[in-house]
């Protein structure tokens, strides 16, 4: 059977493994999940009784407006319902801005490592990549390959903070540089980890309302997977002016968003108390991460996500992650990303703790 020929251009997207098969094939009874960048503290209380609320309607289409999280997002930015979309995660938005402005003649610009979704839609499309060579964030870099393909270039992702590598850009310096653009070139920033950015440094913190009333070309893209604790439910958003949203709405799928995802994510929006613990449990775990990257002499770059990235000279990052998965530790091989590293969620302290004990072990032994 013949398929589509862009299939040839795609490599398939690796998830995080799954703790039950990790389990089973190395004979493992606990397993330590440091992979996914899932909250550590689960799901929070007022979210869980959402669930048990409304598991009985499980049977109904939800609401296809989902109008009462758009409304409470909506009041949440200062903005107005019909400035945002609900998806099936936010990836699920960068799929439907990915077939609204690409296509086989033009192509999207990312730094040089960041979330893989945004070339696997592209390729899907057609589309062609341009990156960065730094790995990370470079505006300058970004401003000279924008000019250089200016009209090819339809979107241009930057990812703050970036998966999977943590740093992130002020948002005075990603305001200046958008100035710049042209406004048929679609920015979206990806803004899944960026209330832990703005935790740790509010320079950090985008405003989507003064982004989108600023650059009408912008889409602001949130998750519930992450600090939410959402991720198995699959809820994410995008926020934009109205134009914009409105192209968005031609390509959704009707009912995408299930009625448990939004009924979770409105009463997790509530939740401030568990969002305040949550931070607070990741950036002092945080600190642990960077001490023993110190100790050990392991380069990372500082993170303002809820997971941090160590990069290796002369260890292989792929066989210190299997030596972890036979001690019943997930973290995420970055060599998919051409990479010699590993990501590894912040998660409980004794998670924290395992990983440290067993870790030093293996760094040891090698």
């Amino acid at each position: 059977m013949q398929f589509n020929e862009n299939l040839n251009r795609l490599k398939t997207y690796e998830p995080g493994k799954d703790i039950e098969l990790i389990a089973k094939e190395y004979g493992v009874k606990e397993v330590i999940k440091l992979a996914s960048n899932e909250n550590p503290l689960g799901t929070s209380q007022k979210a869980r009784e959402a669930i048990i609320q409304n598991a009985s309607k499980a049977y109904l289409y939800p609401d296809d407006s989902a109008s009462e999280l758009r409304n409470a997002l909506a009041l949440k930015f200062g903005l107005k319902m019909q400035n945002v979309i609900i998806g099936a995660g936010s990836d699920q938005i960068i799929e439907l801005a990915t077939h609204a402005k690409l296509n086989h003649q033009n192509a999207f610009l990312q730094c040089g490592v960041s979330f893989a979704m945004y070339e696997i839609y592209a390729k899907q499309v057609g589309a062609k990549a341009y990156k960065t060579r730094s790995i990370t964030h470079d505006l300058n870099e970004f401003k000279s390959l924008y000019e250089m393909y200016k009209d090819e270039i339809k979107i241009l992702y930057l990812c703050l903070p970036n998966n999977p590598l943590g740093e992130c850009l002020n948002a005075f310096d990603v305001e200046e540089f958008l100035k710049d653009l042209d406004e048929d070139c679609l920015v979206v920033i990806d803004a899944a980890y960026n209330e832990f950015a703005s935790f740790k440094d509010e320079k950090k913190h985008i405003n989507p309302a003064k982004f989108i009333e600023k650059f009408p070309n912008l889409l602001y893209l949130g998750t519930f997977s992450k600090l939410y604790g959402l991720g198995g439910l699959r809820v994410g958003y995008g926020v934009a002016n109205e134009d914009l949203i409105d192209a968005l709405y031609k390509l959704r799928a009707p009912f995408n968003v299930n009625i448990l995802a939004l009924k979770a994510a409105v009463a997790a929006l509530d939740d401030e108390e568990f969002v305040k613990s949550s931070l607070e449990n990741n950036f002092s775990q945080m600190q642990k991460f960077e001490d023993f990257a110190r100790f050990n002499a392991i380069e990372f770059i500082p993170s303002y996500t809820n997971f941090i990235t160590y990069f290796f000279e002369e260890q292989n990052s792929s066989n210190l992650s299997e030596k972890l998965l036979k001690k019943g530790i997930i973290v995420r091989d970055l060599k998919s990303y051409g990479l010699n590293a590993m990501r590894i969620t912040i998660g409980k302290p004794y998670e924290n703790t395992r990983f440290f004990e067993e870790f030093e072990d293996i760094l040891k032994k090698n």
